[in-house]
Parts: C-alpha cells; sequence; structure tokens
C-alpha cells in the first residue's frame, strides 16, 4: 500500500464509513460519532507519514475515534449516565484493534448501512448529498462546500441540520418491506452525486473529477454487497461507460467538446470494457430498469468507433423503451436527438416543442432545439436558441460553447 499522502488519503476515504460504522452501531451518537471519525482521520493523515501505517489501520482508526467519543462524552456531564451504561455494555476489548487481517466489526454491511441512513426520505436531496459525501465518502465539510459552490459556514450548518435529523434513528439496515423504495433513494443519490461530478452545473469546471470517482467508488461498494441487483449493476455500468469520454470532452482551454466530434482515441478502453461486460450482467438480472437501460445507450455510443458508425435506431429503441417507464423529461429530450438522428431534424423538433411546458427556461431544452434547428438550416431561429440557452445555463464552459455556436451562424436580418 502506498504510504505517501494520496496513498494515505485513499486508505482513509476508504475506512471512513467503517469506522463511523463500527463507532454508531456501538454507541447510536451519529453526529458526535461522526466528529470524533474526522478527527481520528485528521489525527492519521498527521501521524501516519512521518511513524508508518499501522499493521491494522481500521482497528487503530476505531480505537483513536473511540478514544476521542468517549473524551466527548466525558465533557458532557448531561449524558454522563449514558456514558456508562455504553462502557458497562462494551465488550473488554472494544478499544484494542483486532489482530491484523481480522476484522471484529462487519465493515461491508455498515457501509450499506451508513448510505441508506443517509439517504433517508425526510431528508432533502441536497441534504442526502452532502451527508452520504461526509458520513460514507469521507469528504470534509470544506470537500463538499467546494464542490458544490457555497461557502463552508452553509454547508456546515446544511450537514449538522441533516445529522440533526438522523439523531436516535436506529442503526440498522431496513428490513424487507422497504427495502426497495430505499436502495432507489440510494442509487438516486449516488446518481446526482455523479452527474454533479461529470458535468458540473455551475462554475468554472466542465468537470469534478473528484465527485465523479468518489460516486463511482461507492456504487461499486454498493454492488459488492448486493452483486445481483441489476439496478446496482446498470448504476456502475453507465458510470463507467460515461465517465470513460470524461478525458475527450474538454479541449485545451478548458472548453466543451461534444460528443461527435470528440477525439475517441483518448476515450477509456479498459472502462469501457468493463462497463460493456456490466452492461450485459445487468440486463441479464432482470426487468431492464432505467439504469440499465440508460447504460445500454451509453453502451453503444462507446462501442462506435467514428460518431457517423452510432447505431442511432438501436439507441432510439432503447429512449422508446426508457420513456415508457415512466415521466422522464429529460429522458424524453435525449429521446428527440435521437429520433433526429434516424428520421431528421424536423422530428426532432416537434419532439422538443411536446416538451416546452415541463423543461420551460431549462437550458437543455434550448441547446437541443439549437442543435436541430441549425441542422435544418434554420440559422436564425438557431442562433436565437444558443444564446437562450447560454443565459440559461450556470455553467462557465457549457455557456462558452453555446456562444460560440451562435456566433458561428448569421444574425436575423435587421427590420
Amino acid at each position: 500500500m502506498n504510504g505517501g499522502p494520496t496513498g494515505i488519503e485513499d486508505l482513509l476515504r476508504h475506512h471512513a464509513p467503517q469506522v463511523l460504522g463500527a463507532l454508531v452501531r456501538r454507541y447510536g451518537h451519529f453526529d458526535t460519532a461522526e466528529d470524533a471519525v474526522q478527527e481520528a482521520l485528521i489525527a492519521a493523515y498527521r501521524q501516519w507519514p512521518a511513524e508508518g501505517l499501522p499493521d491494522n489501520p481500521r482497528g487503530w482508526l476505531i480505537r483513536t475515534a473511540s478514544r476521542r467519543l468517549t473524551d466527548q462524552l466525558r465533557r458532557d456531564t448531561a449524558r454522563q449516565r449514558r456514558e456508562e451504561t455504553a462502557a458497562a455494555l462494551t465488550p473488554r476489548d472494544a478499544f484494542t484493534a483486532p489482530p491484523p487481517g481480522e476484522s471484529r466489526a462487519p465493515a461491508a454491511d455498515d457501509t450499506l448501512t451508513l448510505l441508506f441512513l443517509c439517504c433517508r426520505p425526510e431528508l432533502s436531496p441536497a441534504a442526502q448529498i452532502a451527508l452520504t459525501l461526509r458520513a460514507v465518502g469521507g469528504l470534509t465539510t470544506a470537500e463538499i462546500a467546494r464542490a458544490h459552490l457555497v461557502p463552508e459556514a452553509t454547508m456546515a450548518q446544511r450537514i449538522s441540520r441533516a445529522k440533526h435529523k438522523v439523531r436516535g434513528v436506529p442503526f440498522r439496515r431496513p428490513g424487507p418491506d422497504d427495502h426497495d423504495s430505499r436502495l432507489a433513494a440510494v442509487l438516486q443519490v449516488l446518481y446526482l452525486i455523479f452527474n454533479e461530478g461529470y458535468t458540473a452545473t455551475s462554475g468554472s469546471d466542465l468537470h469534478r473529477a473528484d465527485l465523479a470517482g468518489e460516486a463511482i467508488r461507492l456504487t461499486r461498494a454498493v454492488r459488492g454487497l448486493l452483486p445481483r441487483d441489476g439496478r446496482v449493476t446498470g448504476l456502475l455500468a453507465l458510470m463507467l461507460l460515461t465517465e470513460a469520454r470524461s478525458g475527450a470532452r474538454s479541449g485545451p482551454h478548458g472548453e466543451l467538446v461534444p460528443l461527435d466530434e470528440q477525439d475517441r482515441a483518448l476515450w477509456d478502453g479498459a472502462a469501457i470494457g468493463e462497463g460493456t461486460a456490466l452492461v450485459e450482467e445487468a440486463l441479464s438480472q432482470g426487468p431492464a430498469g432505467a439504469y440499465q437501460l440508460q447504460a445500454a445507450i451509453a453502451a453503444l455510443h462507446d462501442e462506435a468507433a467514428r460518431a457517423e458508425d452510432t447505431d442511432w435506431p438501436q439507441i432510439l429503441a432503447l429512449y422508446d423503451l426508457l420513456v415508457r417507464r415512466g415521466p422522464d423529461p429529460m429522458a424524453e429530450l435525449g429521446r428527440a436527438v435521437a429520433l433526429a438522428m434516424v428520421e431528421g431534424p424536423r422530428a426532432g423538433l416537434d419532439a422538443v416543442t411536446a416538451l416546452e411546458d415541463r423543461l420551460a427556461g431549462h437550458h437543455r431544452l434550448d441547446a437541443v432545439r439549437a442543435h436541430l434547428l441549425d441542422e435544418a438550416g434554420d440559422t436564425g431561429p438557431a442562433r436565437s436558441a444558443y444564446l437562450r440557452a447560454a443565459d440559461h445555463t450556470l455553467s462557465a464552459p457549457e455557456a462558452h460553447y453555446l456562444r460560440m455556436r451562435a456566433a458561428r451562424l448569421p444574425p436575423p436580418p435587421a427590420g
């Protein structure tokens, strides 16, 4: 294991949810336990580079965090009796690290339980994402605040409110009756985190590799626990196949490069190979859901050696299946693009027009409309639509690209 700063940081992020799970399961104080784990992670980051990795890093972290937690409980006189009760019920060896290679706590189950805890339905999506990145992803409040382009104090307040809402919630996985709905929330949060990383919704950067990579890492952890769940397999496949293109999405100055103009030699062949294999596996794991279908669409894009080799009829057929599952305006917008590639831009424009009420003011609707008008030769309306899309997006690279497209087209005639 790499003992340098990067290797230690990866190791700490790997162990963070396991350590937090062990403490929450033992004491039940989510907020206090999470603070203690953060202190232990900071101590490890400071000590391990100089002193070397301990034989059992997770045991070291559990022991250190437990000491910090009990110190905090001792300082809180109102909890004195609770602390004594917890100590009396704690096994004698609870604060000692197990031998190397052995584990006292079910770390994998703890990771999934933490994901379920962070994605409780009473939390808003923003709170779910923030709490997941902090508790399961091991990111600091400052890192999460930077990722969401908000002040650290604002993010600290958001996380604090979320921790308050889960205070006292039993640390256990949901039962069979609500497993499906809760897993759906977990996967949705991971998908949102990935999307924000792959295409940042605001700011100067098009791609946030740290967020996209964290979403993939956490989804791998969920799949390790639920390897035969087609939704989980499909989501991991979708992430890998999409992220595989990230190296070709930006030009030398950070400008956006659209899919049909990307240098496909820059795509990650290993990620495409793994993602394609996972798509086949996901489609064999029961009825195809949204993640499996989206992953299959991504695979068809990635398997085309050239943009003109893309199997658009098959992509359109997959979009047809996707939109039949339920109302999803963004999926229908993707279908409009596929329809235009198969039947021409006018057919795509008709489909875009049908989405105006549900996507009014969304920059992606105007961006797709502009592209299809451009393809149809309606340069004046296309220019106006590009500029509207640029005005509505908060992403600087996307706005720059859209204005560049508009600048290529002649302005409407005067008078």
